[in-house]
């Protein structure tokens, strides 16, 4: 007989230490930590390619807007620029995956993965109408790092970066225990 050994994943970080070192620098709100872990996400994406996790993706170009900001270096359009494309590229690739064959509004794509409608109307106006406010766009940031937070990041390896009341931490604990994250969604 023949012994089949565990299938091993491969991924682009070393280990989960180097994951929650990244996902904490990532968060933390220090530019220059920030920046560590994005020159991190960049060492994953050269190894990882296409692979790479959309949400991690996501999480960096938004975190990369917030450094920008940060610096003063930029000027209020062109930080509207880097946040809104930096928005209306998560909305799409987030919702994308649940696109089938006949068009589905965004709306309710966003709706059934939790994401705010107002959200998906500042990407229609950044893709489509009259540029908003700087202040929109990093509100927007905000919510969407928070959304991928709660949505991808702590749930992948059980991890919680902020303080949740004890039924939110007892519902989070649920859903980890009940389902998984669906893999296909971050591919």
């Amino acid at each position: 007989r023949k012994r089949f050994k565990p299938l091993r994943t491969v991924v682009a970080w070393r280990g989960r230490a180097e994951w929650d070192q990244v996902m904490v620098g990532l968060y933390c709100g220090d530019s220059r930590l920030q920046q560590e872990a994005l020159d991190r996400v960049s060492a994953w994406k050269s190894r990882y390619g296409p692979k790479m996790p959309l949400a991690v993706d996501c999480t960096a170009e938004l975190i990369r807007c917030k450094v920008l900001d940060s610096s003063g270096r930029l000027k209020s359009h062109e930080l509207i620029l880097s946040y809104g494309l930096a928005l209306v590229r998560f909305v799409n690739l987030i919702t994308e995956r649940k696109q089938k064959m006949v068009s589905i509004p965004l709306r309710q794509l966003a709706r059934e993965v939790d994401i705010p409608i107002w959200v998906v109307d500042l990407r229609h106006e950044l893709t489509h109408g009259k540029l908003p406010r700087l202040a929109l766009c990093r509100k927007g940031c905000d919510v969407v790092l928070d959304w991928l937070r709660k949505t991808y990041w702590s749930r992948q390896l059980g991890n919680n970066l902020c303080e949740e009341s004890e039924d939110e931490e007892e519902e989070q604990e649920e859903v980890e225990a009940n389902a998984e994250l669906d893999n296909d969604a971050w591919e």
